[in-house]
């Protein structure tokens, strides 16, 4: 695919995954949450044209810090998202005001990254910019998947008899 088509996509799946992110979802850790960010990953390592072939070292050192971001910015924004359970057990989230604090910021950085490959004469693809969007979601949903976790209630079995009963803890006298 061309690269403008590669941008295109990678704005449209990042603006449909933040839309989506504030209205409430319910947390489902049993789920693959892992499936569609290593799906996005697949189609970036494959492109041929992930690092610059005349500046390796500098085109490498732009790759780590844009995944750098892309961890960072999945982590703050599964921080900044509000998570509560409902009584039946099911956890739900939604983004708050801060996560769009912290996308923009991440949005911002990632331009500035860019800026400063183009201003040394870097190629950058748009590969590189999917496995930073793959980094934050794969961040983004672990951390929430674990929190999700520690809301959720314990699963007890049904009692034995005695179950429920207040014991005696102190010293019984005969």
């Amino acid at each position: 695919m061309s690269g403008l088509v590669d941008a295109s996509l990678i704005v449209l799946v990042a603006v449909v995954v933040i839309a989506r992110q504030f209205h409430a979802r319910r947390i489902d850790s049993e789920r693959r949450w892992w499936l569609l960010p290593v799906v996005m990953v697949v189609p970036a390592l494959r492109a041929p044209g992930l690092l610059d072939v005349h500046h390796h070292t500098a085109s490498a050192l732009l790759l780590g810090a844009e995944l750098l971001i892309g961890l960072a910015t999945g982590a703050g924004w599964a921080w900044t998202t509000r998570i509560w359970a409902e009584p039946d057990g099911t956890v739900w989230s939604r983004s708050s005001t801060a996560s769009v604090a912290v996308w923009a910021v991440g949005i911002g950085l990632r331009a500035g990254l860019f800026a400063l490959g183009a201003a040394a004469g870097v190629h950058q693809d748009s590969s590189a910019l999917l496995l930073g969007l793959a980094g934050t979601l794969l961040v983004r949903a672990g951390i929430l998947a674990r929190r999700g976790q520690s809301l959720r209630p314990t699963v007890t079995s049904s009692g034995a008899y005695g179950d429920g009963t207040a014991w005696s803890v102190g010293r019984e006298r005969v």
